[in-house]
């Protein structure tokens, strides 16, 4: 796992009049990247289609694999092996092989401290990607995973804090008697830069806000099976049901 030392940065402490302006939401279409453990769970199946289906709204510019770590995979390096292989797998059966070409491998590992970035494609691109636009006109930035590309990316170009929006689901919501949830605390040291840097961020809470949002195998049943537009959906649940996963999930749809 290839490291590196960042430019030092430091939590903005001063008053930043453009922040309010950056979390107000758009009125009119954005450029988002979208950074995704696909593998891990089938909502990420659902993002990934269901961005690349709203162009009107949403302008795709890059998908990041995220790394994760628990039964479906063996470390996080195969986590995000896994998931950068299942976002090319979505593109095929989507017919928009043309989206390969911005689709980047992410993190083998994560963040060791809050100093030291790790060495990926995604955070790369990221990292001078985000250079393009203003504190005007940001970068929205989709993370549904573990946050180590983009804190990576931060660590490494500090300059795109104010060039970007972080829209994060992650931790729990604030009135939960505890934080221990999948995407935060894989990555803590990431966790921590993402909240201190003085970037624009929206979290969406796990528990206690999107686990509100539920879906189940039957009502998948009910109004997906058979229909085109759901192969990539349904693709992805066969091959949890296979493994002996449950058919009860919840995520961002």
């Amino acid at each position: 796992m290839e490291q590196n030392k960042g430019t030092q940065w430091v939590p903005k402490k001063q008053e930043d009049p453009g922040l309010l302006a950056r979390l107000s939401r758009p009125t009119g279409p954005v450029d988002v990247v979208l950074d995704t453990d696909t593998y891990n769970e089938i909502d990420d199946q659902f993002a990934v289609s269901y961005l690349i289906c709203s162009a009107e709204k949403l302008h795709l510019q890059a998908i990041y694999a995220a790394p994760f770590f628990n039964e479906k995979s063996t470390g996080p390096a195969d986590g995000m092996e896994k998931s950068y292989q299942e976002i090319l797998n979505i593109l095929t059966l989507m017919g928009k092989d043309e989206l390969k070409k911005s689709v980047y491998k992410g993190s083998a590992g994560y963040l060791p401290d809050e100093e030291t970035a790790v060495e990926s494609p995604a955070a790369a691109d990221l990292a001078a990607r985000a250079m393009n636009y203003t504190p005007e006109k940001p970068l929205y930035v989709l993370a549904i995973g573990a946050i180590t590309n983009v804190a990576s990316a931060i660590l490494k170009n500090p300059d795109i804090i104010d060039r970007i929006v972080i829209v994060w689901l992650g931790g729990n919501a604030l009135h939960w008697p505890e934080n221990k949830e999948f995407n935060l605390y894989q990555d803590v040291a990431a966790a921590r830069i993402i909240f201190e840097c003085g970037a624009a961020l929206v979290q969406l809470p796990c528990s206690g806000v999107v686990s509100e949002v539920t879906t189940t195998g039957p009502e998948l049943d009910a109004y997906l099976k058979g229909k085109t537009d759901s192969v990539i959906i349904w693709s992805a649940r066969q091959r949890r049901r296979d493994a002996g996963a449950v058919t009860n999930w919840h995520g961002l749809v």
